[in-house]
């Protein structure tokens, strides 16, 4: 087998966030199996000290800056008619880094992860091309735009990328979702499903460091009487936003009139300014934090009453792993095949309902323990990395099936 040519749309270090958390792992697979030549791009600091990582594992690499204002990704957008998801991330120096690489290196797969990536497969190379879309990008702005959320903008969003969803199928040798669900409805809205080959890998958890027997609950946590309720994720991210307020000012707020001593803490980078509003006496806005799992380990209950979301949520199976307790949405749960009153809590978006469900649960202490200790369980039989991306060797060896020739 020869080279692989791996495309990100972040530098996969450090593996913080949920995206990166999955990029970095594939590239430690793929790097484990041939050498891999790695094209990405950076936005922060930290993600150009995470080159230093990249460059461990790849035989070749570029990194470029990510500065394109958003202003004239969408100015390109319009008079281009692509989606600004493509022109924000459109540079002539990566362009030209991957076709020099194709030509001077022995690149029989590329890897693309991410929708936004698969702009730099040339027409003509002729390999095997593999792409993780993770999951359905055009449905989660069409969701966007149903909720009211920039309706012109996201719904041409949604419209372009569903085009560029199909060129994609149909060029890629195999394409990735994150799960069944994702899987299926990326198969519903293409014109001939029969024409792509659809994947699904899932996420995968680190459970050796997501350890309860290892982490001690964060400080504020436990000297404060509680109980405790943790949210995390990138906190810009509008579906995180919009579930932290309602976690605030629907689920706490209700639960504090008859428990004045609760506590809801936001965990993740990059807080809005909205959500920085919301601090006050029980509301503890924490963003960036070096550790989650301190505060996983000091929660009485993680809540994750997400109402847009796609693919998995790591968030799920961090806490699942630290054998907590969670309180979720019916969409917060997709992807994980974990059962209600075993695994976990599942609860529609409703204040009273879920304030119930987890009074329920804080009366019998013992039960709580049980969901945790299962919760853990579940995650070390179903979603173990290593057993996630097995299927890889099979999807990049070209010794085992032979390349579909370009679209």
């Amino acid at each position: 087998m020869g080279d692989i040519l791996f495309l990100a749309h972040r530098v996969p270090f450090p593996p913080n966030r949920g995206d990166k958390i999955r990029s970095a792992h594939l590239l430690k697979k793929l790097a484990s199996l041939a050498p891999v030549h790695v094209g990405c791009f950076a936005e922060t600091d930290e993600d150009r000290a995470g080159g230093k990582d990249v460059a461990a594992l790849a035989a070749s690499h570029c990194i470029v800056n990510r500065t394109k204002p958003l202003v004239l990704a969408g100015v390109e957008a319009v008079l281009s008619g692509k989606p600004v998801s493509l022109t924000a991330f459109h540079r002539a120096r990566l362009e030209n880094w991957v076709r020099e690489t194709l030509a001077t290196r022995p690149i029989t797969t590329i890897f693309v992860f991410s929708g936004q990536m698969g702009q730099y497969i040339p027409d003509d190379f002729a390999g095997r091309v593999v792409i993780d879309l993770c999951d359905v990008d055009s449905a989660k702005f069409e969701n966007y735009a149903d909720a009211g959320q920039r309706v012109w903008l996201n719904a041409r969003e949604g419209r372009l990328l569903a085009r560029e969803e199909e060129r994609l199928a149909r060029r890629a040798d195999t394409t990735i979702l994150i799960s069944e669900n994702e899987a299926e409805l990326f198969r519903s809205r293409l014109n001939d499903p029969s024409k792509a080959n659809v994947k699904v890998i899932g996420n995968g958890i680190d459970a050796r460091f997501f350890d309860p027997s290892t982490t001690q609950a964060h400080a504020a946590l436990a000297k404060r009487p509680g109980p405790h309720f943790v949210f995390t994720g990138q906190m810009d991210y509008a579906p995180n936003e919009k579930a932290a307020l309602w976690a605030i000012g629907a689920f706490w707020a209700a639960y504090r009139e008859d428990y004045p001593t609760a506590e809801i803490h936001i965990v993740g980078r990059n807080p809005t300014k909205l959500l920085q509003d919301q601090a006050r006496d029980g509301v503890t806005i924490w963003g960036e934090v070096p550790d989650v799992r301190p505060f996983i380990a000091g929660a009485d209950c993680v809540v994750v009453p997400l109402t847009i979301a796609r693919g998995v949520q790591n968030k799920v199976l961090e806490a699942m792993a630290m054998a907590r307790p969670v309180l979720l949405t019916p969409e917060a749960a997709t992807g994980i095949d974990g059962q209600n009153d075993t695994h976990w809590l599942l609860c529609d978006s409703e204040a009273e309902a879920m304030a119930q469900r987890f009074d329920a649960i804080m009366a019998d202490p013992q039960k709580a323990q049980v969901i945790g200790k299962n919760a853990r369980q579940f995650v070390l039989e179903n979603h173990d990395w290593d057993a996630m991306l097995a299927p890889l060797d099979m999807l990049v060896d070209l010794g085992e099936e032979e390349p579909r020739n370009a679209a």
